[in-house]
């Protein structure tokens, strides 16, 4: 057999390369691929492009770095699904064209902050096992186990994790991961590409993530805290923070930032131009501020703040309170005696049965002109129907 003749054999047995990714959709979980019609998705089944396949031009279009999506697909409002693409592959950048697409598994922002990290990791290398918990350089990986271990790893794609009572991990550089897990642990991720102490746009701290005085932050970077008052801190462009456990707090800062606090009494806050922040379990508390922020509570006495520009807020749970301020917000309370007030302008609220509405109405200088109170369900208020002030009266919106 010629030579020729053996590699069109290999290539012919060659098993066809199938890519995991991960894709983000509109609230619908559809997207319009490009160079082609909107396509409305369904989790667990396959689609296949008839037209040419070619990123940025045509196919179905996803990331392998899973923070990457950010980029194309806002946190707040959007869904996040994990994907496996084959037949005819594009690539260019940060993104992957492909013929054929199946959709595997959606999963919401915790889940996608898990994966970056994960990411990260996977592709970090060891340190050698008698050196101190320490990694400075490319690729470097730094792992403590233990009572209050300490874990740092420094330099390109570093990754630094830390289990066990009171650990903390940081990671420095490009596209560190940063992950803490135990009783009180905490993770930091600073630099490029990495969430952290340091950002690669200036930040005001707390407050936004425009230029002005405060921390500075990583781009796409991701923090991860798991158990007991654990803390994360993703601050920078498109970083995510993620919190799980009792009495963990997690905080994202920067543009299209996203916060997850998972737990009794946890906390998310995510500021910054479309950062979301969703808090769940016993009084959680979620805060979003900035342009089409998203802030959902989930679970009892839960509490949302969403500020700014067509920001958003859900509380569900018993007692749950939701409050958008800014123009054309909405704020929702699910649950038993939840509240809900729209207090920005043509601000919209909406409430289970029983729940209580707040409503302001401004005139086009934003001067409150009139205030309403009402509660869903009652006097012709219907439940779960979004109403917004007009003339002093409420209108379905």
């Amino acid at each position: 057999m010629s030579s020729n003749d053996q590699a069109a054999e290999a290539a012919s047995s060659a098993k066809p390369e199938t890519v995991t990714s991960y894709k983000g959709f509109d609230k619908d979980l559809a997207c319009s691929p490009d160079g082609g019609q909107r396509v409305q998705y369904e989790v667990g089944k396959t689609y296949t492009h008839s037209g040419v396949v070619k990123a940025c031009e045509g196919g179905f279009h996803a990331c392998e770095y899973p923070l990457d999506v950010f980029r194309f697909y806002p946190p707040a409002g959007s869904r996040f699904a994990l994907v496996e693409q084959s037949g005819e592959l594009s690539r260019e950048a940060n993104k992957i064209a492909s013929g054929v697409i199946r959709v595997k598994l959606e999963i919401g922002l915790p889940g996608l902050i898990k994966a970056a990290i994960d990411y990260t990791f996977k592709r970090a290398l060891p340190i050698d096992p008698a050196s101190p918990a320490s990694a400075t350089g490319t690729r470097g990986a730094a792992s403590a186990t233990g009572t209050r271990g300490a874990a740092s790893a420094t330099g390109y794609q570093g990754a630094a994790s830390a289990t066990g009572y009171q650990g903390a991990a940081s990671a420095t550089g490009d596209q560190g991961a940063a992950s803490a897990t135990g009783t009180r642990g905490a993770a930091s991720a600073t630099g490029t590409q990495g969430g952290g102490e340091r950002d690669g746009l200036p930040g005001r701290g707390e407050r936004d993530g425009l230029p002005g005085r405060g921390e500075r932050d990583g781009h796409q970077g991701a923090a991860s805290a798991t158990g007991t008052r654990g803390a994360a801190s993703a601050t920078g462009t498109q970083g995510a923070a993620s919190a799980t456990g009792d009495q963990g707090a997690a905080s994202a800062t920067g543009y299209q930032g996203a916060a997850s606090a998972t737990g009794y009494q946890g906390a998310a806050s995510a500021t910054g131009t479309r950062g979301a922040a969703s808090a769940t379990g016993t009084r959680g508390a979620a805060s979003a501020t900035g342009d089409q922020g998203a802030a959902s509570a989930t679970g009892t006495r839960g509490a949302a703040s969403a500020t700014g520009t067509q920001g958003a807020a859900s509380a569900t749970g018993d007692q749950g309170a939701a409050s958008a301020t800014g123009t054309r917000g909405a704020a929702s309370a699910t649950g038993y005696q939840g509240a809900a007030m729209a207090s920005g302008y043509e601000g919209r609220a909406s409430g289970a049965d029983g729940c209580a509405l707040f409503l302001v109405e401004r005139d086009d200088d934003y001067k409150i002109v009139a205030v309403w109170a009402g509660i869903a369900g009652h006097d012709g208020i219907k439940a779960d129907t979004f109403y917004l002030l007009r003339d002093g009266r409420p209108v379905e919106a």
